[in-house]
């Protein structure tokens, strides 16, 4: 029988059906394209915006559309968030809870051809283990090391629908990565819904630090990206293993959210634009030009314009290397519903066009820096002579000469054609 997968959203996401995919063709499926038909449909949801929620009931409504006959298998944030209204059509349906039952459940439905509908009252408390060997069609590889938030910022529905920070156990995550690095990826991103806060269920000798020391000695692991991690979870401790392993690249993602004190408070967010400030300058001491891209909701409720244009002096201030930009978006259940001063969608639009736009301007600064240099960079495509990669400070680097895929080359950078830099390899 034939399946086809697809994944909205984030890179959890992303490794959750990367996981079933590897699952299935054990079982002997074959794994097709999504846009094709197939005989199985396993959709991957997302429900972080209500932009997400759109695009996820339109991806599974299209699958029925693509195939009547089809078994229609949907999961994750979407289907945990709308329980109660689940979309006609769905044969399997499961949260954020047994999502390595799903081949289990395919099985039995074709025997029974009864619909299963897995959802629970609660939300996941322990880490469902998967693992993989590989991750077909990329060269950085993902490893889902935690799941779950337990931070309750008022605009987001995530910890309701994912459930209490869990952790891959220790051990289990070395040996993920071990493999991986033995299978050829020079890159891994440690990914999770609250990355930084690995460690916190498992014990005082298991902590976030300490799994990027250990994972720091794998041999042929060259790289190791952190895909986001807030800034309260960057401990001495974390700083240290930063300073001190150059396989850790030269890149973090710190979500900001908001660049008013004003506002995050009303976001109830863990640190004030002071602690934010002072762990950029600590980190800038120990990595010189390392690239700090951050997240940023624009619109929140109670932003007045005063307050936004303060919010666009900050990230000049701070000085990103990228800014991504979310306008506000209303999640039924959360705290931030019950606030007063909601912004109208207009506003919520020009102001997140106005910060995109401060946005290029940083990244083309942050790139100016480099030209004239040498840097490593690792080629993940290779498309009619011209190759394409990424630094590890995260410069898209264009070379117009045909490179070996997945293999680490020294290159110069030359000029800026926006969205990347050209090099050209050092002989």
């Amino acid at each position: 029988m034939t399946v086809g997968l697809t994944s909205l959203g984030c890179k959890v996401n992303m490794y959750e059906i990367e996981y079933l995919k590897e699952e299935l063709k054990k079982r002997g499926y074959e794994i097709k394209d999504f846009d094709s038909k197939c005989d199985i449909y396993i959709i991957n949801t997302c429900t972080v915006t209500s932009t997400a929620d759109t695009k996820s009931g339109k991806v599974i409504r299209r699958a029925i559309r693509e195939n009547p006959n089809a078994l229609i298998v949907v999961m994750g944030c979407f289907i945990e968030a709308n329980k109660d209204g689940l979309i006609d059509g769905i044969d399997i349906a499961v949260g954020n809870r047994d999502k390595k039952k799903i081949p289990d459940l395919i099985e039995k439905y074709i025997k029974t051809k009864k619909k299963i509908i897995d959802l629970y009252s609660d939300a996941p408390e322990n880490f469902e283990d998967m693992s993989l060997s590989k991750f077909p069609g990329r060269t950085r590889a993902f490893i889902k090391i935690e799941d779950g938030c337990d931070n309750f910022c008022t605009y987001c529905i995530i910890p309701y629908v994912r459930g209490k920070v869990s952790s891959k156990p220790f051990y289990s995550v070395l040996r993920e990565a071990e493999e991986l690095a033995n299978n050829g990826y020079k890159e891994i991103v440690l990914t999770g819904i609250h990355t930084g806060a690995y460690g916190r269920d498992l014990g005082e000798e298991e902590t976030f630090a300490d799994l990027l020391k250990a994972l720091c000695k794998i041999d042929k692991l060259d790289r190791i990206r952190i895909s986001s991690i807030d800034p309260v979870e960057l401990t001495d401790d974390v700083l240290d293993v930063i300073k001190n392993n150059k396989k850790i690249v030269n890149h973090l993602h710190i979500p900001l959210q908001a660049g008013t004190d004003e506002v995050l408070k009303l976001m109830k967010r863990k640190y004030d634009l002071k602690f934010y400030e002072d762990k950029i300058k600590e980190i800038r001491a120990i990595r010189k030009d390392i690239a700090i891209t951050t997240d940023l909701i624009v619109g929140f409720p109670g932003e007045t314009d005063e307050l936004f244009e303060k919010s666009i002096e900050e990230v000049k201030k701070i000085n990103f290397a990228k800014i991504h930009v979310f306008p506000y978006s209303e999640r039924k259940g959360t705290k931030s519903m019950d606030l007063p001063g909601h912004i109208p969608g207009n506003i919520k639009k020009e102001r997140a066009k106005r910060m995109l736009l401060v946005s290029k301007k940083l990244e083309i600064n942050y790139f100016r820096k480099f030209v004239g240099k040498t840097l490593e960079v690792l080629i993940e495509n290779v498309d009619d002579g011209v190759s394409y990669g990424h630094t590890g400070n995260y410069l898209h680097v264009k070379i117009n000469k045909e490179l070996n895929h997945n293999e680490m080359y020294n290159v110069k950078i030359t000029s800026i054609d926006y969205p990347y830099v050209i090099g050209d390899v050092c002989e």
